[in-house]
């Protein structure tokens, strides 16, 4: 059976999501906001707090051009980008490690080199590899040498690159992973989600458990996470910021506290309306209903003992207190036991 434990959830298909608000660098370097952040996630119901662990230098040349939208995110490189964002090292990420102790919400960071791998290993329960490293075979084989379970993000990529880092990883020693579908646009628009994807990865891969990490602009509503969860995204992961209305970075299409709360309570309101039972069958509430808004076979018209019953002497009425119309056609040709009035309610006592 699909299974696996992240944190302190185990998790199968259908199980109520594992939420991350991805901080990444929307702390801008300043820790306490980090701490606030983690303080506010924990606040709208996620289960982990997420950051992004890099050095610019290590992660993009100086000649790696911007592939988000410009109009929201300025900056012209990826090496410029980070550049801004890269200042957390080790002893930071320890201490937003502690401090999500401390709430009580597990700590995550996206490792983007090798380094990143080994300092934070001892801080995480799993470990979650970006839609741009799926290619990156060392990382992939360090990563899954931890023997911790990981998250795979697959935005960009084909299912032959998919099954190469699902077979490495396999054989690197990852024996627990997720699957998230991606989008990497920066926002997503709302067509370019195609959350049926699920479906595709589900019939590639239907022993691995699925996923979501979401780029599209949140709404009011939060349906676009409500309805990857209900597409079979068991693990659901966005950006989180304090502030939506910032400019730049994964502000603009990050969700804030208000929008996870509202997520949260669409997961408990669609819990309650699926249900435990997925086999078709009546409910206990139901009886009533079944006894009193069901049809009886009613006598049509006054009948003389003796009648031979033609299907002009009978309709069909609530209550179902006597014959069904289930039973319309072996009424049909039975003779009266008795004489029976009009709009009497058919018993099989009455037939001879």
């Amino acid at each position: 059976m699909q299974q696996v434990t992240l944190g302190t959830r185990s998790l199968r298909p259908g199980s109520r999501p594992y939420v991350i608000a991805e901080i990444g660098v929307n702390h801008e370097g300043d820790l306490d906001l980090a701490k606030t952040l983690i303080d506010l996630a924990k606040e709208g119901g996620a289960d982990a707090a997420k950051f992004q662990s890099y050095k610019a230098g290590r992660i993009a040349s100086k000649h790696s051009p911007a592939y988000w939208d410009t109009s929201k995110e300025p900056t012209p490189s990826q090496f410029q980008l980070f550049t801004k964002y890269d200042k957390f090292g080790p002893e930071e990420y320890q201490t937003l490690a502690e401090h999500c102790r401390k709430v009580g919400i597990d700590f995550l960071s996206t490792p983007f080199d090798a380094g990143a791998v080994e300092f934070l290993d001892p801080l995480v329960p799993f470990h979650k590899i970006a839609s741009a490293d799926l290619t990156n075979v060392p990382l992939l084989r360090q990563v899954a040498g931890k023997g911790k379970p990981v998250l795979l993000s697959t935005g960009a990529s084909t299912l032959g690159e998919i099954d190469m880092a699902v077979e490495t990883l396999r054989q690197a020693g990852c024996k627990d992973l997720v699957l998230l579908h991606c989008i990497l646009n920066y926002p997503c628009p709302n067509g370019n989600a195609h959350l049926n994807m699920l479906d595709g990865l589900a019939r590639a891969y239907p022993e691995i458990i699925l996923g979501y990490s979401d780029h599209t602009l949140p709404d009011e509503r939060m349906l676009v996470l409500s309805a990857a969860w209900l597409k079979g995204a068991v693990v659901l992961e966005k950006h989180f910021t304090h502030d939506k209305t910032l400019p730049g970075n994964d502000h603009y299409h990050a969700m804030d506290v208000h929008d996870l709360k509202k997520f949260v309570e669409n997961v408990a309101l669609l819990e309650e309306v699926l249900g435990t039972e997925s086999h078709k069958a009546p409910l206990a509430a139901e009886a009533p209903a079944r006894e009193h808004a069901r049809r009886s076979i009613v006598i049509d018209r006054d009948l003389p003992a003796g009648h031979v019953i033609a299907e002009t002497d009978i309709t069909y009425k609530r209550p179902a207190h006597g014959v069904s119309p289930i039973h319309w056609d072996e009424v049909i040709g039975r003779k009266t036991a008795r004489a029976l009035e009009e709009d009497h309610v058919l018993q099989w006592s009455d037939l001879a």
